[in-house]
């Protein structure tokens, strides 16, 4: 058969065996009813409700005017701004480094992406505890990588345990991914538990890549600790991830930045230089006010988000069926609905936590993101980065809904 006359796909199996993004699928549906005139509240997206602070939307209109933006810059990041992420990480974490161990990126999934591309050789494994954030399985398996999943749940505060992650370590393990505070589940892993995983990571020469967005997002005491910080000797082995987007309300904004050894970074910025060359003038000038001014706004927004955590854990709490433990950080719950699957409500008996998902939007027009989505199908991950009163209303839809389960 010729080349002219042979049936190929128009995608390739690469790109085609990618997964949308589940929690940007719903939000998307949920913002589409809403926009055709249905009361839809969507508990999908994650960002925060507040505005970009007026300091920084201020700098980036001065940015606009400064003809030094009109143009390419260093596809790594601006000089400036590298530095000031080399004293913001200091100050909120603890981890020295370098400016030439940051490479700036087009928000953390960029970060993410490029850390696996960078780090995997095809067949190479990456440990990764579920749940787990929808881009982390789908960043690894474009880098030819293979996801392992290490499966925790409600009993150990979706935080894994030394004992699992090295009965998932097998020869071919390259990494770790570690994201505490936790999207989805909002769990914040003690130092004990960091000390130990990051020890175990050394001792076993397993690389660690590890999500620090949610640093500032925490309740009750507890504190997110960097591992690296924790454990110097991973120092080598390790790469940071992190960005402005959820202390600072900038989820649009799309900075983001990636920290690790010098060699890491070269190549990472190798491939950035030609996959999308610098990151926005505009958006790193008002990064660069958001990493060099005060966490006031984090501050601010954390008295909401912990209200608003209460409230949604004590009225999930209450449903019938539902265990929603109280996570520590992020602006997420990840309550458990096993207790409710299997059970006829309006004539429909939900087998699957998607399926759930899609009843409730359907009968009462509250959109929520399935378990299936991070890896652990059973349970629901809320976002309570939303308006008090829509967020009460909404989970009282749900309430009155699951009520009739017979």
């Amino acid at each position: 058969m010729s080349s002219a006359t042979r049936t190929q796909s128009r995608v390739s199996a690469r790109i085609g065996g990618i997964a949308e993004s589940a929690t940007m699928a719903v939000d998307a549906k949920a913002k589409a009813l809403k926009a055709a005139g249905r009361p839809v509240i969507g508990f999908g997206a994650g960002e925060p409700d507040f505005p970009t602070p007026s300091a920084i939307v201020a700098a980036a209109q001065d940015a606009c005017a400064d003809q030094r933006n009109h143009r390419y810059t260093p596809a790594g990041g601006i000089p400036e701004l590298k530095d000031a992420i080399v004293a913001k990480t200091a100050r909120d974490s603890g981890l020295q480094v370098a400016a030439n161990q940051v490479l700036v990126t087009n928000g953390g999934k960029q970060a993410v992406y490029q850390a696996f591309a960078t780090l995997l050789d095809p067949g190479d494994e990456v440990l990764l505890p579920a749940p787990y954030w929808t881009t982390y399985p789908e960043a690894i398996a474009l880098a030819g990588g293979v996801a392992v999943d290490v499966v925790t749940d409600e009993s150990t505060e979706y935080l894994p345990t030394l004992a699992q992650l090295e009965a998932a370590r097998t020869e071919r393990t390259k990494v770790l991914l570690w994201c505490s505070p936790s999207n989805p589940s909002g769990s914040v892993a003690p130092r004990e538990l960091v000390e130990a995983v990051g020890r175990w990571a050394v001792e076993n020469g397993i690389w660690v890549v590890t999500d620090e967005i949610y640093e500032h997002l925490v309740y009750d005491g507890v504190r997110a600790e960097s591992m690296p910080v924790v454990v110097p000797e991973l120092a080598d082995t390790a790469i940071v991830v992190n960005g402005v987007a959820k202390a600072y309300a900038m989820t649009g904004w799309r900075v983001g930045w990636m920290i690790g050894p010098v060699d890491v970074i070269k190549a990472a910025t190798s491939l950035q230089s030609h996959l999308t060359s610098n990151v926005c003038n505009v958006a790193q000038r008002a990064a660069l006010e958001a990493v060099s001014g005060s966490l006031d706004a984090a501050a601010e927004m954390r008295v909401a988000f912990d209200r608003r955590r209460r409230t949604m854990v004590e009225m999930l709490s209450a449903i019938p069926g539902v265990t929603c433990p109280t996570p520590k950080g992020a602006f997420y719950v990840y309550p458990s609905v096993r207790g409710v699957l299997g059970k006829e409500i309006r004539g429909k008996r939900p087998a699957t936590s998607g399926e759930l998902a899609a009843l409730i939007l359907d009968e009462v027009e509250v959109a929520v993101v399935p378990g299936e989505a991070f890896g652990m199908p059973g349970y629901f991950r809320l976002s309570y980065a939303l308006g008090d009163d829509d967020l009460r209303t909404g989970i009282q839809r749900i309430a009155d809904l699951l009520a009739e389960a017979a």
